[in-house]
């Protein structure tokens, strides 16, 4: 079967519903002989239906399909080996800019150093960087002061899965020896974070927050951790995330909210922003497919970032879906997300999807200037926490932003193109279905992988390719729609932005805009076009200037 498709199609992917029932195929037992009869229930689940003399003929092609896919698995696949038509959320005509420009974080030169350790811990990354730079603050200590913290409260958490003491302390002195020395690698020097361990780190335990993975070491490091390190950074440890990237559940347990230790923390980087948010760490890495960034920043009340699909190499990163996996940063606000960036972006030898473009923020480029759109319908009506979302409006309006309406109308229908999510991830884990290693994992309900990962075996591969082409119109429309604005403002899970835009790439700044009626925290996200994040940036920027939302910090841990 030979598949065509500009951008996302997986060649081994070719195993559907029409396939597997028509095949016999039952997981754990012999298949069966194909006849018209297996056909005709194959039919049934794709909803179509062929004459005696059509099943007939497809008789001897089906059993010759089978026998291929048996010598398919014959050849064991690792997660880290991708498909080899590689997804490209460039529309026609589009090409990001290559022209690199020095940055301008616009930093105060001075920062106090504030007595209580609590206080220290809870600074953002720009404020611990010239605190550092100016000898203030020592990597060193700064480290241990995390590293305290993280002992202190992990457990309470469930959000830690491997400690880095030992290697955190040697990187730690490692900074400031290089500082005394007069070598200064940037606003990262010193400044410790933290993973999701979805990311390899030669030397330590890879879980996936997964039971069949949870004494997995891959021997190698993942290529955002090497920049991080690169850069002066100090990792102090491995953060939790929901079993395989989905929600907060894993095999330790439940990744807890530091604002109500009763509530989850959200999903699927449950850790990195459970742990920012509760002062364990200034900043994390996350990973986003369908939310997995933007829904526990959210929950949590801490800043994320999602880049643009191809901005930040997935190289060392378990793999969920190729087409749509997103690697970004979790912090305390919009520029300490941009400083992360700046080190964890970039082209990528060993991911084919990452994309050239340039990262251009500059502390002196004018906000004003930017031509800031919003999805009117989205703040209007009787919807939960919509004084919040247009209390963000009201900030924007107040440092004269005008605001421009506009409406999300795609023409076509998003919820069943993420279908493709669901048949690429039962790809990344077929052996998981197949040798019956899915029941390992903790979440068992009908919406939890196992059951998602055998049902994905029956999604036609046309249909497959279908989903792969009405996404191409989606792109193109989005594409058309945004190119007139610079940032669109949004609320966070109105409508079918958070799925349309993770199919089409799109970035997303996601920030805290205030507390629920339960006190939980609540978000508004930035939009932007491909490859612009310096815009969300600048945005952001402003909205948390003016406002005091990223400043809260969860009682129980503020100590």
């Amino acid at each position: 079967m030979k598949l065509k498709n500009r951008s996302q199609s997986r060649a081994f992917l070719a195993l559907g519903a029409m396939a597997f029932l028509a095949l016999g195929f039952t997981l754990g037992r012999n298949a069966g002989e194909i006849t018209p009869a297996t056909i005709d229930s194959a039919g049934e689940l794709i909803g179509l239906t062929f004459s005696p003399q059509e099943k007939d003929s497809m008789v001897n092609t089906l059993t010759n399909q089978r026998n291929n896919f048996e010598i398919l698995r014959q050849t064991k696949l690792e997660n880290s080996v991708g498909p080899s038509l590689v997804f490209n959320p460039l529309p026609q005509g589009f090409f990001p800019s290559q022209v690199q420009q020095e940055y301008d974080w616009g930093l105060t030169t001075s920062v106090a150093l504030p007595s209580k350790e609590s206080d220290i811990a809870f600074l953002p990354v720009h404020q611990l960087a010239v605190l550092i730079k100016n000898k203030q603050l020592s990597s060193e200590r700064l480290t241990q002061i995390y590293l305290d913290r993280i002992k202190t409260y992990s457990d309470t958490l469930q959000c830690l899965i491997t400690l880095l003491e030992e290697p955190a302390l040697k990187q730690a002195r490692a900074m400031d020896a290089e500082l005394a020395a007069g070598k200064y690698r940037g606003p990262l020097h010193g400044i410790p974070y933290g993973v999701k361990d979805l990311l390899a780190v030669k030397g330590t335990k890879t879980t996936w927050g997964a039971n069949p993975y949870k004494e997995q070491s891959i021997d190698e490091t993942a290529t955002v951790v090497q920049k991080l390190e690169e850069a002066g950074g100090v990792l102090v440890g491995k953060f939790t995330l929901g079993a395989l990237a989905m929600g907060d559940v894993w095999y330790g347990g439940v990744t807890k909210n530091p604002w109500n230790l009763k509530q989850g923390s959200s999903g699927s980087s449950a850790g990195s922003a459970s742990a920012v948010s509760a002062g364990l760490v200034p900043f994390a890495i996350g990973t986003e497919t369908l939310g997995s960034i933007v829904s526990p920043s959210t929950r949590n009340g801490v800043t994320g970032l999602r880049p643009t699909f191809g901005r930040v190499s997935r190289h060392g990163a378990m793999a969920l879906s190729w087409s749509m996996d997103k690697i970004g940063p979790i912090s305390r606000s919009a520029v300490d997300n941009a400083i992360v960036l700046s080190i964890i972006h970039g082209i990528d030898e060993k991911d084919p999807s990452t994309i050239p473009s340039a990262f251009n923020y500059s502390a002196r480029n004018e906000v004003k200037q930017l031509k800031i759109g919003y999805f009117k319908s989205f703040f209007e009506g009787d919807r939960p926490n919509l004084k919040n979302d247009q209390a963000v409006l009201e900030v924007l309006r107040a440092q004269g932003i005008e605001l421009h309406p506009l409406e999300l109308k795609p023409s076509v229908n998003p919820a069943p193109i993420v279908n493709m999510l669901m048949v690429e991830g039962a790809a990344a884990f077929d052996e998981l279905t197949r040798l019956d290693l899915d029941d390992q994992l903790v979440a068992q309900h009908r919406n939890a992988w196992p059951n998602i990962f055998r049902s994905a075996r029956f999604i036609p591969a046309v249909e497959y390719v279908q989903m792969s082409r009405q996404r191409t119109v989606l792109i193109q429309e989005m594409h058309t729609l945004m190119k007139d604005y610079d940032v669109i403002v949004t609320p966070s899970f109105a409508g079918q932005q958070l799925q349309i835009t993770n199919l089409t790439g799109h970035p997303a700044l996601c920030l805290p805009n205030g507390f629920s009626e339960n006190g939980s925290p609540t978000s508004i996200t930035l939009l932007a076009n491909l490859f612009d994040e310096e815009k969300l940036i600048m945005l952001g920027r402003l909205i948390q200037e003016n406002s005091d939302w990223q400043a809260k910090r969860p009682p129980m841990f503020d100590q």
